[in-house]
């Protein structure tokens, strides 16, 4: 899909006060952080929400006590197949077919002795808050469910989409020109990814804010995709 883009947009962290707790209202409880935040949510807003509190919600907490070598035997459990080992370090190819640290076995932000889990299916999830918003709200909005990826040839972290429901995941501007009239042949933009990225500037990872609301997107971005349609198929890959 061939898009303009948006000349500009707005982002604003939600604050979260309380614990989430396996089988909370997870979209009730954003909707009430956005009004506390004073923005609300519209129709044609994007909302973003970490991995963390989704998998808080879905109950995708198991217990690991102090033992050491439990997250990597969890890993090695979650992952579809071990890449590379390094220590305590495994790169793993999880079952959504993402490439990531620990299969996304994540130790921060939850009580101690206890471990997070992927979600089972983020795009489903993704897709149970954008409806129940809807049902509850009267709004559409887009939802994107983020996690923190490390990139193999750059140093630092950086926020991905792994659920997406209401938005183009992928903007796709082959066949457009460039400003010398030349023919783009390969650009797919992952804007799920970027508006991922830009949410975490605002949410940070020690502010209680799992969340925020990304206003001002260009409206054409808005319709059905997955964050599935972002893993690269094996056709392409180079590297595995």
């Amino acid at each position: 899909m061939s898009v303009p883009g948006a000349a500009s947009f707005t982002v604003t962290a939600l604050r979260l006060e309380g614990e989430v707790r396996p089988g909370d209202r997870l979209a009730r409880l954003l909707l009430a952080a956005a009004d506390d935040a004073g923005t609300g949510l519209r129709t044609g807003d994007c909302l973003v929400v970490t991995q963390k509190v989704v998998s808080k919600a879905e109950g995708r907490l198991v217990p690991v006590g102090d033992d050491p070598g439990a997250r990597r035997r969890l890993a090695e459990k979650e992952a579809r197949r071990v890449l590379r080992r390094r220590g305590d370090l495994l790169i793993t190819e999880t079952r959504h077919g993402w490439v990531c640290a620990n299969s996304g076995v994540d130790l921060s932000n939850v009580e101690a002795g206890r471990a997070a889990l992927l979600p089972v299916d983020p795009d489903r999830s993704a897709r149970r808050i954008h409806d129940e918003l809807r049902a509850v709200a009267g709004v559409t909005v887009a939802v994107v469910i983020s996690d923190t990826f490390g990139r193999p040839w750059r140093r630092g972290l950086v926020d991905v989409a792994i659920g997406v429901c209401g938005l183009h995941a992928l903007v796709d501007l082959r066949g457009r020109r460039d400003h010398h009239g030349r023919p783009l042949e390969v650009t797919e933009v992952a804007v799920a990814d970027e508006i991922a990225a830009a949410a975490e500037l605002v949410m940070g990872k020690d502010r209680r804010c799992p969340a925020a609301v990304v206003r001002g997107l260009d409206p054409a971005w808005l319709g059905e995709g997955r964050a599935a349609d972002l893993v690269r198929p094996p056709t392409e890959d180079l590297f595995r």
